[in-house]
Formats: C-alpha cells, structure tokens, sequence
C-alpha cells in the first residue's frame, strides 16, 4: 500500500502517531484505543494502561463487510506503541482486515503492537493480519485472543518483507466447543525473526490448528516455536514447514505438544528443507530461468493465489 491516507474502505487509519481517518459501520463502534478508555471503563480491564494509541472496534450487530484497519509509519524513526481492542458480540460473524506497514523503506522505524480480540459466544471471526516493513525497522507484535463458548476463528498472518528484527507472539484460549484456526507466513531476507505461537485448550471439545510456512532467505535467521496445551478434552494439530534458499541463513522450528488431559488429542508434523532440483528441472523446461523457478516455487509454498511480487518479478501460479 503506497499511500494509506488515501486507501479507500478503511474504517480506522494512523500514519505515524496519528489518527489519519476513521469510517464508522452501523452495527459498529470504532474509536480510537484511548478514547474508548475513557468512555467505556468496562475496556480497562484489556489495557495495561491507559493507551496513547491504537484502535478500539466493538462489533455489536450483524455486518455484511469487513472491517479494515491500517497502521503506517511515513517518517524516519518514528517510534508507535499501539494497544488494540477488538470485541465480537454474541451470535455474530466480522471480517477483519488488518495492516501494518511503512510507507517507504530506510525508515529505521519502531512499531510495538500489541492487540486483544474477544469473541464471544457462537460468534465467528476472520482476521487477515499483514506485515510490511522496511529492513531498518525494528517490530514486536502482541496479540491475544479469548474465544467464549461455541466461538470460532479463522487468522491468517503474513509478513513477506521482514524488518531488521520481528517478534512475534499469538496466545489462544479456547473455551467449550470453540475452534481456532491459524495459517502464518514469513518470507525472511537480512532480518531476524522470533515467533512464539500458543493455543490453550481449556474448555472441553475445543480444537486448534495451526500452520507455518516459514523461508529464510539471504542472511536470515527463523526460530519458530509453536505450542499446543491441552487442559481440557479437545484436539490438536501443529503443522510447521520451512524452506531454507541461503547457505547463511538457518531456520530453528519448534513444536511443542503439552497434554494435561487423557481424553485429548494433539499431532504436530514439521520439517525444513530445500527447493528440489526435480521441481527446478521441471520449472526450467517450461522457459523459467533458475532464478524464476525458484520464485515461483516460493510464491506456491507461501500460498499466494493471486500474482505475487518477489525480488523486482511479478509472479503467477500459470507456469505449474
């Protein structure tokens, strides 16, 4: 997104350390974190503090079109601390939209989110969280959710230009019959990444799946730790895949299964390899380059179904 001032259909919008635009949806309340703070003091029990920053979506009624939210850094060093607060009511399926990014790279900007989602009783939540920041940035993201009785979720996480260094950590707990389902990409070049990714199963026939597809390319570091804890008769499913492309790059993925409950039911699968030379071999007599089939295989193994820019080249899925 060049130019998220001017990005159309977005309900909450901050450029720096301000509040560029918010669009209010009937069915929704959408103010700024500090803001509903001050107004709803039912909300203080999510903050730590009072926050300077960040949003506040309280999603009543039935909506019939996402949300979208977007945080932006446009100048050098700017420094962003927001706290956000997402509630779902009862009974209600959202869509959510969610980025965060820089406006240009060489920044050298610092963003530290964290988020809190609350969904509650048989409501559904999709959430597509995407990252895009410049080499020189510094990112630690935060997000917790609380799923209530019967509530589910689907949250998809993308960061396809890594900062300097990213941290990254996601905590799930799962009431009765609640379900989660998590699909996280990261596309990592000269950056650092640290992501720590749990589900607690604490209500009985809960369930949680979560999927990593994780590639450390040119002087990259990955260390992945996904857990799964069983309190309560539910089940459990880790699925994490790396591909390494550089030899001065290294991917540490660990998954970790934690049963408290002998009725429940947690699997993991994990692996880190390279690129094939059957699939290159492959790619290479349909007309790619080596450099384009390797692009092409790491456009599928992210998951892009739609062209994809990696490395100056816009890519397509019409080759395989």
């Amino acid at each position: 997104m060049k130019n998220v001032r001017s990005a159309k259909g977005v309900n909450y919008s901050q450029t720096d350390n301000r509040v560029e635009k918010i669009s209010m949806r009937r069915g929704a309340v959408i103010l700024p974190s500090f803001k509903a703070y001050e107004e709803f003091k039912w909300t203080r029990k999510y903050f730590e503090q009072k926050p300077e920053e960040g949003y506040f979506i309280w999603v009543k009624k039935q909506i019939n079109h996402p949300l979208t939210t977007c945080i932006a850094i446009s100048l050098p060093k700017v420094s962003q601390e927001p706290r956000n607060l997402v509630i779902i009511e009862k009974g209600i399926e959202a869509e959510i939209y969610s980025i965060c990014s820089v406006v240009k790279k060489n920044l050298c900007g610092v963003h530290i989110g964290k988020s809190r989602i609350v969904v509650k009783e048989s409501s559904t939540l999709k959430m597509r969280h995407f990252h895009n920041w410049g080499r020189g940035d510094r990112v630690e993201s935060s997000i917790k959710f609380f799923l209530e009785k019967e509530a589910k979720l689907s949250y998809n996480y993308k960061c396809l230009a890594v900062p300097e260094t990213l941290k990254k950590e996601s905590n799930t707990f799962l009431d009765f019959r609640s379900s989660a389902g998590f699909e996280i990409a990261v596309l990592a070049e000269c950056g650092d990444v640290d992501m720590h990714d749990s589900i607690f199963l604490n209500g009985e026939k809960s369930s949680g799946m979560m999927k990593l597809r994780i590639i450390a390319d040119k002087n990259s570091k990955i260390s992945a730790h996904s857990k799964i804890i069983a309190n309560s008769a539910g089940k459990g499913h880790l699925d994490c895949t790396g591909l390494l492309l550089d030899e001065n790059s290294c991917i540490s993925a660990v998954p970790e299964l934690l049963n408290k409950n002998k009725d429940a039911t947690l699997t993991h699968e994990a692996s880190i390899g390279k690129i094939s030379e059957e699939e290159l071999n492959y790619l290479r007599s349909r007309g790619l380059t080596e450099d384009e089939a390797i692009n092409l295989i790491v456009t599928g193994f992210l998951g892009e179904n739609v062209p994809f820019l990696y490395k100056g080249r816009t890519l397509s899925k019409d080759y395989m």
